[in-house]
Parts: C-alpha cells; sequence; structure tokens
C-alpha cells in the first residue's frame, strides 16, 4: 500500500548496518579515548604557578580524569619539558616573554589567565627608584627560573649588576625570616596573589613595597610587561593598606599545551581556566581573563569556541565521560553518514547496470540463434541451436529481478525464437520425409 518492497527493506537495513559498523570502527580507532591522567608542569610549591595546579586540581576533581602536578622550577623548565617530546608533559604553565610560536612551533595556548605581579618589598628606608637597590642584598626567584630571568632584566636596565649587588636565590617561604635576620634587604620577585607572605608584607608596616614610577618606561623597553595599580586601601580599606595608589610591573601567565593533547583535555582545562580565572582580582576586572586570543601563540579553536560561548549543549547536560562519547559518536555518526548515503544511492543504479548488461549479452546470444535460423539450417544445425537456446533460457532464469519488465521482454523474445525454432524443425522433419 505504501510502495514498500522487501528490497527497500533490504537497502535500509544495509545502510543501517553499515553506518552501525563504520561508526564504531571510527569511534574506536580514528578518535581515541582521552586520558585518564594529565600532568601539569607548575612550580616550586608555594609558587604561584604550583597554586594555581592545586586550584584546577580541585575544579576538575570529579570528571574522571586524574591531574597530577609535577613541581618544576618554573617558567624556563616548564618550556623545556613541553617541547621534549620524551618528558610526559603536555601542559605546563609560563609566562608571556619567554618564548613564541616561532621559537616553539609545537606549543598551543590556552589564553592568558592572569597577571604575574612582580613585587619589590624592602626593609628600613623606602625606594623611590631602582638604582637605589646599588651595592644592597636583594633576594630573587630560583636560578633558571622565568621569574629571575624578567627580574635580573629590570635590574640590569637600572645598572643593578652581579658586579655591583649580591642577587641571591630566596625560597617564598623563606622571604620574611631574610628580611627580619638582615640576609637580605629587598625581595624582588613574584607571589601568588593569594600567597599568605605576600598577604603579611603588605599587611606589616615594616616592610615597604616601593612604588615603580618608571613602570612605563618599562613596558616600553620590555613590550611583554604590562603597568598595573594596586589602588589605595584595596588589602585593607580601614588601615588604608596601600597607603596610596601604587603601580607595579607585571607580565601574562598563560597555561600551554602540546599540539598533540586530546581536544576533550581542551576543553576540561578551558573550563578549569574560566572557573579559576573568570572572576575579578586584585588588577583585572570580570571577564578579563581568560583572554581567547594570545600574541605569541596559537589557539586551539575548542578553547576559543569555549571562553566566547560559554560549554555546550552537552557539556550542560552530561558528565565529562558521556560528553566526550557522545561528541565523538556524532562526529563520526556525521561523517559516516555522509559517505553511505551516497554510496547507498548509486548502489541501485549500480545494480541495474549489471542486470542490464547481463540481458544484453543474452540478447546477442539469442539475436546468433536468430540469425542462424535465416540462414535454413539443417537437422543438425537445428539440434545445435536447439541446445543454445535452452542454454540461454537457463541463464535467463538466474538474472536478479525476475518480475521486472525487462525479464518478461526477454522471454518473450525466446519465446518467439523458439517458436521459430519449432517450425524450422518441422520443415526439415517434412523435408527429410519427402
Amino acid at each position: 500500500m505504501l510502495g514498500i518492497t522487501r528490497w527497500h527493506v533490504f537497502k535500509l537495513m544495509a545502510a543501517i548496518l553499515c553506518i552501525a559498523v563504520l561508526t564504531w570502527l571510527g569511534v574506536a580507532y580514528l578518535i581515541p579515548t582521552p586520558p585518564s591522567q594529565i600532568t601539569i608542569a607548575t612550580s616550586p610549591q608555594g609558587e604561584h604557578y604550583h597554586v594555581l595546579g592545586t586550584r584546577y586540581q580541585g575544579i576538575l576533581a570529579g570528571t574522571g580524569i586524574k591531574v597530577d602536578l609535577r613541581e618544576t622550577g618554573g617558567a624556563k623548565e616548564n618550556l623545556r619539558l613541553l617541547n621534549d617530546q620524551n618528558s610526559g608533559i603536555q601542559i605546563g604553565f609560563m609566562q608571556g616573554g619567554i618564548s613564541n610560536s616561532r621559537l616553539a612551533s609545537e606549543l598551543m595556548s590556552l589564553g592568558r589567565i592572569d597577571h604575574q605581579v612582580f613585587w619589590l618589598f624592602s626593609v628600613g628606608d623606602t625606594l623611590t627608584d631602582l638604582s637605589q637597590l646599588k651595592g644592597k642584598r636583594i633576594g630573587l626567584g630560583a636560578e633558571g627560573s622565568g621569574d629571575r630571568a624578567v627580574c635580573e632584566k629590570i635590574l640590569a636596565v637600572a645598572g643593578i649588576t652581579y658586579d655591583n649587588t649580591t642577587l641571591v636565590s630566596v625560597a617564598p617561604e623563606t622571604v620574611i625570616n631574610n628580611l627580619d635576620g638582615g640576609a637580605i634587604d629587598a625581595v624582588f620577585r613574584n607571589f601568588s596573589q593569594e600567597s599568605p607572605v605576600l598577604d603579611a608584607l603588605l599587611r606589616d608596616s615594616r616592610y615597604n613595597l616601593m612604588n615603580f614610577s618608571e613602570a612605563e618606561a618599562l613596558t616600553r623597553i620590555f613590550p611583554y610587561l604590562v603597568r598595573v595599580v594596586l589602588p589605595r586601601g584595596t588589602i585593607d580599606l580601614q588601615r588604608k593598606l596601600p597607603t596610596s595608589d601604587t603601580a607595579l610591573i607585571a607580565t601574562t601567565n598563560v597555561l600551554m599545551v602540546r599540539k598533540g593533547v586530546h581536544p576533550a583535555v581542551v576543553d576540561l582545562l578551558a573550563m578549569a581556566v574560566s572557573q579559576a580565572h573568570g572572576a575579578p582580582g586584585l588588577f583585572h576586572k570580570v571577564g578579563e581573563f581568560p583572554t581567547d586570543t594570545d600574541p605569541e601563540y596559537p589557539m586551539p579553536q575548542g578553547a576559543r569556541d569555549f571562553y566566547k560561548n560559554g560549554p555546550s549543549f552537552l557539556n550542560w547536560y552530561l558528565p565529562f565521560w558521556m560528553t566526550n562519547y557522545a561528541q565523538r559518536v556524532i562526529a563520526v555518526l556525521v561523517a559516516v553518514i555522509a559517505i553511505v548515503v551516497p554510496v547507498f544511492n548509486y548502489v541501485p543504479k549500480l545494480f541495474l547496470w549489471f542486470i542490464h548488461d547481463r540481458v544484453r549479452r543474452l540478447y546477442r546470444r539469442l539475436r546468433i540463434v536468430d540469425s542462424a535460423l535465416l540462414s535454413g539450417p539443417d537437422a543438425s544445425g537445428i539440434e545445435a541451436l536447439q541446445t543454445e537456446l535452452e542454454t540461454i533460457v537457463r541463464a535467463a532464469n538466474i538474472v536478479p529481478m525476475r518480475s521486472s519488465e525487462l525479464f518478461f521482454e526477454l522471454k518473450s523474445h525466446i519465446d518467439h525464437t523458439r517458436s521459430n525454432l519449432a517450425s524450422a524443425e518441422a520443415r526439415s522433419r517434412i523435408a527429410r520425409v519427402a
């Protein structure tokens, strides 16, 4: 009644089976499952990158992916580990100005995530100029760290070098003891904004935070630096700490990944970055971080889309493991359908061409029989033609679609030839009797 035949049902079932098999193969082999564990290169414990890594661990807990933190010397070591394919590190924190896509072509950015502020505290007299540090003992970050490298460059342009000043490494947790004990006169390094050491330094009147009056000049000398301002009263409004607007210098931190990292991991990290850095902070307003562009590295499209549009429909309603599986199935299914549907549209045409070709060959053989009959064959010739005709009949009986008009037309011509052959045989018998 609906015009649906067994052939239509077979065609539909075959297409569904092909789509299911190809989708399963594609999901299983062409699009790998995300890893169950990732390792992030951070910094020494207690420093900013390690604090951020710990925050990401908390955000990603329960997603099904275990997050391990590898303590490193900081941004420079993280860059080396990311560039080393055998390091086991595909994710790490870095700061602007250390490298770029030309020098590290296998790395991508997940956006700028926050400011890395360089704080300069001293004891005794308040510093108003970097040159006042000449001849003093200054505590810096660890040797080989990105933090220390930036601080040394800033000091160098102000004439502060190893030749005229004592520059030593000081761990964050020992800064206050070193300042109180007189081991150092000042400390110049980046602290995490959540660091209890930084909070203690800002709240204690014994320690003086330097106002970088030449911060704008430093941003011209070092383009990867930015000038930020700590407004008066931000730390303690009642006590008016700091007592005045304080200009500081900073660079921006970035979360880096290798190009081979799984797209699902990129989505998870983009979610963690958004949650960790989307709120306002001391030096930025809500929505300023993370950025969906990076001046030094390319960014994955998935991260860009997440920052611009937020979580996808699946992310809102499904857990991570199910979201990832659904995305993989949908991606492969769309590709398979795009391939299979056109193929199945051509299969009937190919099948009909095969039938027509088979029938044409039978017609050629039938015409040969008809031509032989016109030449008036003798008894042995008629017998040979009968044998050939029966062979044609048997071949015609195994032609597919025997209920089609094409088949009935062929049968009609065979019957006509058989009738002519019977007449020729009768005439041959009469001739023999006569």
